[in-house]
């Protein structure tokens, strides 16, 4: 089973100052609850160490992530491989008339049973996350 989730964020801020923080690997994954921790490798990699509270997971699972197309400063993609899971997260940047627009989309495709339900339960509030730390970054009220 796969499961989808999109957004799209609005901002008074400049298309630049978004794209510093959804460009950037470490600020993406600080965004995300079950990361407990990372290592950024550069060139666009980093290795995760997600904490999921499911049943069939006892310990983190490392995903590694690694940015897949990247077009600055309008859009990057990204990709997570685990044994339990694989997330594919793309964002993409558009001017408005007043700042910009950020549309975001993850697709998770579950490999243990469990993770798609926890995933399909969870995302609004990881969407809601990453919007909170954006929105600080850019320094817009939250």
């Amino acid at each position: 089973m796969t499961v989808r989730a999109s957004r799209t964020f609005e901002f008074d801020a400049p298309v630049e100052d978004v794209w510093a923080f959804i460009s950037d690997a470490e600020q993406r994954a600080g965004a995300i609850s079950v990361v407990d921790t990372f290592t950024v490798h550069g060139a666009g990699r980093a290795t995760w160490q997600v904490a999921l509270p499911i049943p069939m997971i006892r310990s983190t699972i490392a995903v590694e992530t690694e940015e897949v197309a990247r077009d600055p400063p309008r859009h990057v993609k990204f990709v997570g491989r685990s044994r339990a899971f694989r997330v594919t997260g793309e964002h993409t940047i558009t001017e408005t008339e007043d700042g910009c627009r950020l549309a975001n989309e993850f697709v998770v495709d579950g490999r243990l049973p469990g993770v798609e339900t926890f995933f399909k339960r969870n995302f609004d509030a990881e969407l809601d996350n990453l919007e909170r730390a954006l929105r600080r970054s850019v320094r817009v009220d939250v």
